[in-house]
């Protein structure tokens, strides 16, 4: 009988079948000694048959903890690991569901972090504060608890929203332990079941294990997040260190090449290209005024010169757009911008190459102002003090050829004495002339012969660059200087700057303040001006085609001409005077009209070409052979 109870435990039979040798033994008669030994058997073989149960699940617990223990080594994804331990409770617990939450250090409560077993979404959804529910309690205290019958239960506190997922889950038995680190409590693991069940004590340490180890795999994954933000922060830092050290190499090396080539002489077109060679893209140079020196990076709109003002603010390169923008000023005005227009540039690099150009721009403006002030000492003296010796060898050294025709211009200005003497001190020295500033005008001596066409160039740069209207006046000088006339020739400068100054406030008393003009363009007001008194000029260019029509027809346009003014400009009177009739008055005055052009008939007009018949008139008398 003891070999059917060992058969029995060999294939793991059920509680029940351990009846079966004793009921067969009192069928078969057995006395109660018999009886009593089988009751005696089957109480041992039981006792055997639970231990051998409780060694196979703690076995399989072990197992459990052994491959949770094995994951967290592993430790690639902590979904995974996690998922994996709430799966392992369900089984080992033998439960409907089990599931975990987290603690939301943001909101202050916890929220479902992992589901194993679930029907409902409003309880994967579901959200516990702190003290509400089963979990908020476990969650709350840091201590397990266990209910075989959740809604019967009155230790925690039954919130609606908490009942309703529970209740729409089928929840009656849970069980939840706390997921701590240290003293902090970032969770809970609960098993539960939608029928009543107690839960026992093995049952809880189990669970709590597994709770441990989800908690160091939440630890050992913020540990693992932390060391790689670590590294990449790291090497983040390394690159750009890397790239920071390249990029001062690669700056420094532009700023090697740029001082070398102003040593050598190189100019701003020189440091222009070397940027454009290091950096790509295209580059402009501007000047004070936005004029480039060097370049063209196409039309500009207000926004860049904006750009240029905070980069001299900043002191710093700006972008806009593909555009980057590093601009110097010197003593809170500007000097020189540079605009590169690039994706992706160095902005050291531009900015030494800022720096560079505005010393060279500021070499040059010295070297201007010294060679100017020499000019302007020149030009001094060759008005003011025209018998000073050695002005002719004075000119010579500065390159100025005073045999050859030259124009005295005098411009008046309102203000920026300073920008305008800069300006036309800039003219003389490239056009290889002089300059002065003389109060609030400046006087220029350049050469040429077109006195009235300097004067127009003169006015419209100047007026540009001042952004105020600029007026000049302009004399031309004879040309004809020696070294044995120089007294003579520099007595003309004095008379031509005279002339030149009325010529431009005779521009300015017409209400033609930024224009231009020498005598001849100011007609008969330039006639009275002109220290030269040029009336044959002055005919020829108001009648000279009227007077060669004449001659070449043998008419009397001219005396008719006259004679329609002294009739007050009647076509009848005028016939009268000349004893011939009205239609070859009419038809005279129409080929006048041919002749002079369009216009002639207007009050201005018509005064000077009286006065310019008067003086034809005259000059007929008084010619002999006319």
């Amino acid at each position: 009988m003891v070999r059917r109870f060992l058969e029995l435990l060999a294939r793991e039979a059920s509680a029940v079948e351990f009846e079966g040798p004793i009921i067969q033994a009192r069928a078969a008669g057995a006395d109660p000694a018999a009886i009593e030994e089988l009751e005696q058997a089957k109480v041992e073989a039981l006792k055997v048959r639970d231990l051998l149960k409780r060694r196979a699940r703690r076995e399989a617990e072990l197992s459990a903890l052994y491959d949770t223990a094995g994951d967290l080594a592993a430790l690639r994804d902590l979904d995974a690991v996690l998922e994996a331990i709430v799966h392992r409770a369900r089984q080992l617990l033998a439960t409907d569901i089990a599931y975990m939450t987290l603690h939301d250090p943001e909101r202050g409560d916890t929220y479902m972090r992992v589901t194993d077993g679930s029907i409902s979404a409003k309880f994967r959804a579901l959200r516990l504060a702190m003290g509400h529910g089963l979990g908020g309690l476990v969650a709350q205290t840091a201590t397990p608890y266990a209910t075989a019958d959740y809604f019967a239960d009155a230790r925690f506190r039954h919130k609606e929203h908490i009942d309703e997922a529970v209740t729409e889950e089928g929840l009656v038995a849970i069980l939840g332990v706390p997921l701590r680190l240290g003293q902090r409590v970032i969770g809970v693991l609960m098993a539960a079941n939608r029928s009543a069940r107690p839960f026992h004590q093995e049952e809880v340490s189990l669970l709590a294990s597994l709770a441990a180890h989800a908690a160091v795999a939440i630890d050992n994954a913020r540990l693992l997040q932390e060391t790689r933000n670590a590294l990449e922060e790291l090497s983040q830092a390394h690159r750009t260190a890397r790239e920071h050290g390249e990029a001062v190499e690669r700056a420094a090396l532009a700023h090697d090449r740029m001082t070398s080539l102003v040593l050598r002489g190189g100019g701003i077109e020189d440091v222009a290209a070397v940027v454009t060679d290091v950096l790509g893209g295209s580059l402009a140079v501007l000047d004070d005024l936005g004029r480039a020196i060097s370049g063209d990076v196409g039309e500009l709109d207000a926004g860049v010169f904006e750009a240029a003002q905070a980069s001299r603010a900043l002191g710093r390169t700006v972008r806009r757009g593909d555009l980057l923008i590093a601009s110097v000023d010197v003593g809170g005005e500007p000097l020189c911008t540079l605009i590169l227009r690039s994706d992706d540039a160095d902005e050291r690099i531009l900015e030494r190459a800022a720096l560079v150009c505005a010393l060279l721009l500021l070499f040059r403006r010295s070297v201007a102002e010294a060679e100017g002030r020499v000019r302007g000492e020149l030009l001094d003296d060759l008005i003011s003090r025209p018998e000073s010796p050695g002005l002719s060898d004075r000119a010579r050294r500065l390159g100025m050829d005073l045999g050859a025709p030259h124009v005295v211009v005098v411009v008046k200005h309102e203000g920026q004495r300073e920008r305008a003497a800069f300006w036309a001190s800039s003219q003389a020295a490239v056009r290889h002339g002089l300059a002065a500033g003389r109060g609030d005008e400046v006087v220029l001596l350049l050469p040429g012969d077109d006195a009235g066409g300097v004067a127009r160039r003169v006015a419209a740069e100047l007026t540009a660059s001042l952004h105020s209207p600029a007026t000049a006046g302009a004399a031309r000088v004879g040309g004809s200087w020696a070294d044995s006339r120089q007294q003579a020739g520099a007595h003309e400068v004095a008379a031509a700057y005279q002339e030149a100054r009325r010529c431009a406030d005779a521009l300015i008393a017409l209400g033609r303040a930024g224009d231009g003009a020498g005598a001849v363009e100011l007609g008969f007001v330039g006639l009275l001006m002109g220290d030269g008194r040029d009336v044959r000029g002055f005919v020829t260019r108001v009648l000279g085609p009227l007077i060669d029509y004449d001659a070449r027809r043998g008419t009397a346009l001219a005396d008719t001409l006259t004679a329609y003014f002294g009739a007050g400009g009647s076509p009848s009177r005028t016939a009268e005077a000349l004893h011939i009739h009205v239609n070859t008055v009419t038809q005279r005055l129409d080929r006048v009209a041919k002749l002079l052009g369009d216009g002639w008939t207007d009050p201005e007009r018509a005064l000077e070409i009286q006065l310019a018949l008067r003086l034809h008139r005259l000059g007929r008398t008084d010619d002999p052979h006319s």
